[in-house]
């Protein structure tokens, strides 16, 4: 089943086999380059790319190295990327994402600042490129004029996603990034409409989401939850069940492109329970994507039981371009190699061996 063609609302996709957002760190300057178009065509195979989370704003940019998209040159780096993507017979979203206060001001262009629901600091450290790890920077608590403000960058960089030659948007509203930081009651102690019940932490992603179905349509527009998730000192609260299944019914009524839902527990955290994966997949009239320790055996499971439409794979596609052809014939795979995660150049980006060779 999950080399069968499916349908994403009007996008037609040759396999179930989502490639994962990866933070990569090559966009020197935060503009892809022919490199960064090199590496996403090299995995193409995927039925779906989402891209490595990339900044509608200025303000967003706090790891170093990530990409934009809000002005010309972003768009021109990316038209390199879904050109080549394109060329390959494969579908690419890009996925939004404003870190928020996961961010360093030295990571930041001359005149952005670091925002957040509130004054408080993210606890852990930020990478800073010649400066190693630094305490990440208080935020500025956002005005209602800075939300607002934000919310019409989203709505931009969605415009600006579709001329670049993407197929739709990723809305980045996990692990603890800006739109998660408004969703959960342990970062968000804001006292205003934006915060204190469930409506008012829910306010601000969909009012990113209503401005970005109105620039591009709900079709291309998809969007990132992981309730449960402690990235970025978030986690469980009461009530977040409850807030997620009514958060997702409203997402539901917009008509988005997808939900897709991340657990990480594969990598140490505490798994997010079956019963509101189960809810959230009810609560969603569309395609559903899940994520987080697939392999071929469980991804099979998640669809032929109903759990998925789509199974996204993260750290497999970094070492394996030909992950799909890999999973196809029960061949081995590659192991990635941690060090070249983050790090400028090819090394442990584009030189991965395939089958082919």
């Amino acid at each position: 089943m999950i080399f069968e063609p499916f349908a994403l609302r009007g996008i037609q996709l040759s396999n179930r086999v989502v490639m994962s957002p990866l933070t990569r760190s090559r966009s020197i300057g935060n503009i892809p380059s022919s490199l960064v178009s090199e590496y996403y065509a090299q995995r193409a195979t995927a039925g779906l790319i989402i891209t490595e989370g990339t900044s509608p704003s200025p303000n967003g940019l706090g790891y170093p190295r990530i990409p934009g998209l809000f002005n010309r040159e972003h768009v021109a780096g990316w038209r390199l990327v879904t050109d080549a993507v394109h060329a390959q017979g494969g579908k690419i979203v890009v996925q939004l994402m404003h870190t928020g206060r996961v961010s360093h001001i030295d990571n930041l262009p001359a005149g952005a600042t670091v925002m957040g629901p509130s004054s408080a600091v993210c606890p852990g450290e930020m990478q800073v490129d010649g400066r190693g790890p630094l305490p990440h920077t208080a935020p500025r608590a956002m005005t209602e004029d800075d939300i607002a403000a934000t919310v019409q960058e989203y709505a931009d960089a969605a415009r600006l996603a579709i001329e670049a030659g993407f197929d739709g948007v990723e809305l980045h509203a996990a692990n603890g990034y800006l739109l998660e930081q408004f969703l959960n009651a342990n970062i968000n102690l804001r006292t205003d409409g934006y915060g204190v019940t469930a409506e008012g932490r829910n306010r601000f992603v969909l009012e990113v989401a209503r401005a970005a179905v109105a620039a591009i349509g709900a079709d291309r527009v998809g969007i990132r939850l992981s309730p449960y998730g402690v990235v970025n000192a978030a986690g469980a609260y009461d009530g977040v069940d409850e807030q997620y299944i009514e958060l997702v019914a409203e997402l539901s009524r917009l008509g988005l492109l997808y939900v897709h839902v991340l657990d990480h527990s594969a990598m140490g955290t505490p798994p997010v329970p079956a019963g509101i994966k189960a809810a959230l997949r009810a609560a969603f009239d569309g395609p559903f994507i899940a994520a987080g320790g697939f392999d071929k055996t469980s991804a099979e499971q998640a669809l032929t039981g109903g759990q998925a439409d789509l199974v996204a794979f993260g750290r497999p596609f970094i070492a394996n371009p030909d992950l799909v052809e890999r999973l196809h014939r029960d061949a081995p795979l590659n192991a990635p190699d941690p060090a070249t995660f983050y790090t400028p150049g090819a090394k442990g980006y584009t030189d991965y061996p395939t089958l082919a060779n």
